[in-house]
């Protein structure tokens, strides 16, 4: 055990105890720009803010898949196909080490694309053997204002307070819709992220850019999958030329047959402070600041679908972004730690932001 690893571990403990608390803080309604500015986007820590988006005619609006479909009759969508509902994450090469795989992305008229998020929703176990993709309509390159413009009028452009706070409109502003079997990998990004529920609800894992040596972070081959229609079939397809992308190892959620493997695998993720876990609900938004690692799953409405907006500011190339680069330079052997095994399946049914 070595100093470096001492103090390296000690930080994932005090960053908690100065800054975070035990959970994730809920104010009930929208801040005021400075009082935003101050608490939360300077200090680089997480909020939910509730009935920040009641005012929305999209909250009332969107539910009903008809006049989804009626204002997007004609647009064309980017459409999402996986085998599991896992998009940019790490999956298996027949030779059993892992690659990081993407969706398969298909241009497809809005009415049918929203057919196909809610029929892999509602899929039996043999419908899935016979046609196991998982849609998701979660294209990430300003998709709301390219693709889905026609809804631009029941939703707010930016987020006032935060745009104000930020000194700067959203660079992207994006929509997501897809339903149960929607997950999203553990990750970070270089925006601060303002992400707004309209329907259903999303669960956040969320991890402090501190904690970075917990995440595993490995080079793993880029590939796609390439999805047949007509035929049902996925092909996992390597880059070529070969590239490399760094992700996130962890799964927080392994399967009970892998979780002893997976513990022993990655023991910093597993024997240290537990993620933030936190449900953020229709009316709701989620402040994500840079550079926190996030897992999602999510809930459907009684429709089947799960409905957010989410926008995405330039972050600040600071003091905190040269402190992360310095972290996450060091070489760092974990201490041995008290393996948290017996832990993970309460993990995963708790809800610390109540």
């Amino acid at each position: 055990m070595t100093e470096d690893a001492n103090a390296v571990e000690s930080l994932w403990e005090e960053v908690r105890e100065l800054s975070f608390g035990t959970s994730v803080e809920r104010l009930d309604s929208p801040p005021s720009p400075l009082d935003f500015l101050r608490r939360f986007v300077s200090a680089n820590k997480p909020c939910i803010i509730s009935n920040a988006v009641s005012h929305w005619p999209a909250l009332s609006l969107w539910p009903d898949h008809n006049y989804l479909t009626r204002s997007l009759s004609d647009s064309l969508v980017s459409l999402h196909l996986t085998p599991d509902g896992r998009a940019d994450s790490l999956v298996p090469l027949s030779s059993g080490s892992p690659c990081f795989a993407s969706a398969h992305v298909e241009r497809v008229p809005f009415p049918r694309a929203l057919q196909f998020v809610l029929d892999s929703s509602s899929k039996s176990e043999e419908a899935s053997t016979r046609d196991p993709s998982v849609a998701y309509l979660q294209q990430q390159n300003d998709c709301f204002r390219e693709e889905y413009s026609n809804l631009s009028g029941d939703c707010d452009p930016h987020i006032a307070w935060a745009t104000e706070a930020l000194g700067c409109p959203p660079e992207a502003v994006n929509l997501w819709i897809g339903n149960h079997l929607s997950e999203t990998s553990f990750h970070k990004d270089h925006y601060e992220n303002l992400y707004a529920v309209v329907s259903g609800e999303k669960h956040f894992l969320l991890l402090p850019p501190t904690d970075v040596y917990r995440m595993y972070i490995r080079d793993y081959p880029a590939a796609h999958y390439s999805y047949d229609l007509e035929g049902g079939k996925f092909r996992l397809e390597m880059e070529e030329p070969a590239r490399f992308v760094p992700w996130c190892s962890v799964n927080p959620y392994p399967s009970p047959e892998t979780k002893k493997v997976e513990v022993s695998k990655f023991p910093m993720y597993f024997n240290g402070p537990k993620p933030f876990h936190c449900t953020v609900r229709a009316g709701d938004i989620l402040y994500l600041p840079s550079m926190w690692f996030h897992h999602v799953r999510q809930s459907p409405d009684e429709r089947g679908c799960t409905i957010a907006v989410n926008y995405w500011y330039d972050m600040q190339f600071d003091i905190k972004y040269a402190y992360f680069n310095f972290l996450q330079s060091i070489h760092h052997r974990p201490r041995s730690s008290r393996s948290r095994l017996e832990d993970l399946d309460e993990d995963a049914d708790e809800d610390e932001d109540e």
